[in-house]
């Protein structure tokens, strides 16, 4: 093998997840890492078998760096957007790299664009694209110079690539080679991926034109991402528009996350597949959305959303594909793992029962009856949504924890906020039933769950506080400053926080620490009930604490070990960057005190 790929540039050793970056089209995403190395993306899409898997400890990779080992990285992202610029400081001068996914994007044909810079000084660059069908547990499929591109087949997929001419093939690791590039200068790279039915390439100058395809893709994010001049951390608001539109896919669905089997904490089995689309992160996203008064965003949600419940009923699934299909039973890999963690394909939660996606949905629906994005087939998904929760609101559920089937509060809490907002939103004859059964669901779930000192408990079998209550609360579950609110979100902070960060709820008699991370997620939920009960100077400190969670890329995970100052679970989390941008607009809407 060619002695290059020894160089630590070409190794595979994984990095703390802070220090990944971020590209996305909608259809599938890419994780990057500081030596400029793509070491996570599924094609065609995000639920596919990964080309590129070295983060969880398979084959493949895709890199372009400095070939001056003696160097330090950053980046940052173009305002609004997901483009992203790698930089290296080295012994002799300055190194760029632009990259992002092409866009708009079609779920068959993926389009990496990579233009690398000598900033200052000349720059000497190394290539390595190393593609690993299956997870890597297909054999490299070898590329070859035919047309003026290096191109491969590899099962049903086609690569090219507008590489240099004198690369050189070796199997066990890749295309290797190297650019020469004066001070000033640049050189773009195009890979494309493509399923074997998406129609034959024509000529390179045509569809990998580098300079079309970068108009384009700048183009089309200036569409998606607003301003954000109206509202607080606008740089953050904007990146997390960013990400979200970069999750979602034109079918409709948002994926929960880009990753599988990044653990939540090292060894303990916590390890998840998030490729899919859950109705309830992207009911926030939606809502979120539209609380700024943008819609794209909102409006993915309920056309994915409607189409979901109208299919299935009382029969609803938490999660999907992006497309709306069944998402494949849990299963290994035979590959070692990012640190900590296993490998984990599929997702058992989507058989679940969980009462609160209704609720959720439900909430997602009145917000786009407000804004009079509300047709037909939405007023129809009402209908079945609430039918649903009047036949099944008191099966124990999975909840919003995805946990074993308790009487959970949140659940309830959830589709009591959804029914009123409804009953706000979209008058008619239905609402005085739609209020009947919220008032009827609070009434059971007050005797079943309210704990004697007035706050709320996690089940109607125990007793101990749940961060996952403060969304509920601050959406409208009670009435305004209702005592057992106050009272639920006092005994979170008592006995669910650390350092400014929110825990979801306590495992066992470890400290919080030692059992998992702060929930971002919930952080974000406690500035939103902070701030619902008036109290505008407490909720900006939680909202700045939690959005301080992040790496360099900005990029929010699930999780953030507070004593290590790492991020914890699968990345990015949308979820997470859903309820920065509703707590950034509600924030902003009320004012710092």
């Amino acid at each position: 093998m060619d002695s290059d790929s020894r160089t630590p540039a070409f190794r595979a050793n994984p990095w703390a997840l802070r220090e990944y970056a971020f590209l996305a089209d909608g259809e599938r995403g890419a994780l990057l890492d500081p030596n400029g190395a793509v070491v996570w993306l599924c094609a065609p899409r995000w639920h596919s078998a990964a080309i590129f898997s070295v983060l969880i400890g398979g084959d493949g990779r895709y890199v372009v760096c400095p070939e001056d080992e003696w160097r330090v990285w950053g980046g940052y992202y173009e305002a609004g957007s997901l483009i992203r610029v790698s930089r290296w400081v080295t012994r002799d001068g300055v190194v760029e790299c632009r990259e992002a996914l092409a866009m708009p994007a079609t779920p068959d044909r993926l389009v990496m664009l990579r233009s690398v810079r000598a900033v200052r000084g000349d720059a000497r660059v190394r290539l390595l694209l190393d593609p690993r069908p299956d997870f890597g547990q297909s054999a490299p499929p070898p590329l070859r110079w035919d047309g003026g591109i290096w191109s491969a087949a590899a099962g049903d997929l086609r690569l090219r690539w507008t590489g240099p001419p004198d690369a050189s093939w070796v199997s066990e690791g890749g295309l290797h080679t190297r650019l020469e590039l004066p001070e000033g200068t640049e050189r773009d790279l195009v890979l494309e991926i493509r399923t074997a039915g998406a129609g034959s390439p024509t000529r390179a100058a045509d569809d990998l034109d580098a300079r079309r395809l970068w108009r384009a893709t700048e183009r089309r994010w200036r569409e998606l991402v607003p301003d954000c001049r109206d509202v607080p951390a606008r740089g953050d608001v904007q990146h997390a528009y960013a990400v979200l539109h970069g999750m979602t896919s034109s079918a409709g669905g948002m994926v929960a996350a880009a990753t599988t089997s990044l653990p939540e904490r090292a060894n303990e089995g916590r390890n998840y597949d998030y490729r899919y689309a859950w109705l309830r992160d992207q009911s926030y996203a939606g809502i979120a959305a539209a609380a700024h008064g943008t819609y794209p965003l909102l409006d993915s949600a309920v056309r994915f959303a409607t189409a979901r419940v109208l299919e299935d009923g009382d029969a609803l699934r938490p999660a999907y594909t992006v497309d709306g299909g069944r998402v494949p039973s849990e299963r290994s890999l035979p590959l070692t793992g990012y640190p900590g963690g296993s490998d984990r394909v599929g997702n058992q939660a989507a058989r679940q029962f969980q009462l609160d996606t209704y609720g959720e949905v439900l909430q997602l629906f009145a917000e786009a009856a407000r804004h009079g994005r509300l047709d037909d087939d939405g007023r129809r998904a009402i209908d079945a949504a609430v039918g649903a929760v009047e036949r099944n609101w008191q099966r124990p559920d999975a909840g919003l924890w995805e946990l074993e089937p308790r009487w959970w509060s949140h659940s309830r809490l959830s589709v009591v906020v959804g029914l009123r907002a409804l009953v706000r939103q979209v008058p008619g004859p239905s609402a005085a039933r739609w209020s009947s059964l919220a008032d009827g669901i609070l009434r059971e779930t007050r005797r079943r769950c309210l704990r004697p000192d007035g706050a709320w408990a996690r089940a109607a079998d125990d007793p101990s506080p749940d961060a996952g209550l403060l969304l509920p609360l601050a959406r409208g579950a009670l009435e305004a400053n209702a005592p057992s609110a106050l009272a639920t979100r006092e005994l979170v902070r008592e006995q669910l926080t650390q350092e400014g960060f929110v825990y979801r709820f306590r495992h066992d008699d470890r400290p919080l620490y030692q059992a998992e991370g702060a929930f971002l997620l919930c952080g974000f939920m406690m500035a939103l009930v902070t701030a619902s009960d008036g109290e505008q100077i407490a909720a900006y400190r939680w909202f700045e604490r939690t959005r301080s969670a992040y790496g360099p890329a900005g990029l929010f995970a699930e999780e953030y070990d507070v004593i290590q100052r790492q991020l914890r679970g699968n990345l990015p989390q949308a979820f997470v960057h859903a309820l920065l941008l509703e707590a950034a607009v509600r924030l902003g809407d009320s004012g710092p005190g």
